[in-house]
């Protein structure tokens, strides 16, 4: 079983990286952190050349941007796979739907994650961030990540063969990706450090969860 979860992964890996002819592209991985720096670039536009108030602001923007992005490959996820019938073929061969969805989370997160976390080094000095808030965003970011790609793993497993199912997934995704964003932005104000142990604990939570949640979605849209 270790043996099928990994060759999944590796395959999800690739479609995400544009290495298996697959639909998704190589821009699976790139968009998101396109997305990403282009609201880190702007930003400071937008409010000025102060450099206080960039810092003081900054690290806000990198968590809404790092939301925001998180949103982009979600129709990508499951739905092709459904069509072109591989998510039959797996089951077939003795794979549960639960198991899928935790290879699909694990590759996401790879091929999402940490592209992200280089992504916000850039964004940082963008925005003006000192080494100290840039260390928190990324131990932030580093234990945000794994939850944003579990959650969008179950929303695309949620939205499968609905019409309109990527708006919809964008805006099923926002609310419960809430908590992520108030205590990651949380720990960046002084005195927030208990900020990260409760983005550690609902991350925790949310990737247990969403790969048994998205199993669900993915048996009940196929009966």
């Amino acid at each position: 079983m270790s043996g099928a979860l990994m060759a999944l992964i590796r395959r999800e890996l690739m479609l995400a990286f544009g290495l298996g002819g697959g639909a998704r592209g190589s821009s699976g991985f790139m968009m998101p952190v396109i997305f990403f720096l282009a609201v880190a670039t702007i930003y400071p536009f937008a409010v000025g050349p102060d450099a206080q108030l960039l810092g003081r602001t900054g690290g806000g923007v990198i968590w809404v941007a790092a939301l925001l992005a998180s949103i982009l490959p979600i129709d990508r996820l499951v739905q092709a796979d459904i069509d072109q019938g591989f998510i039959d073929q797996y089951v077939v061969r003795g794979l549960s739907e639960e198991l899928i969805a935790l290879a699909k989370t694990i590759a996401h997160w790879l091929s999402f994650g940490p592209p992200l976390m280089l992504a916000a080094i850039i964004a940082a000095g963008l925005l003006g961030l000192d080494a100290e808030q840039l260390l928190t965003v990324e131990i932030g970011l580093a234990l945000a990540t794994p939850a944003l790609a579990a959650l969008g793993v179950m929303i695309a497993a949620l939205t499968a063969n609905l019409r309109q199912g990527a708006a919809l997934g964008g805006l099923l995704l926002l609310p419960l990706a809430v908590p992520l964003l108030i205590f990651g932005a949380g720990s960046l104000l002084p005195g927030g450090q208990n900020g990260l142990l409760l983005l550690a604990a609902a991350s925790l939570l949310l990737t247990a969860i969403c790969p048994i949640a998205a199993g669900a979605a993915i048996r009940a849209g196929r009966e």
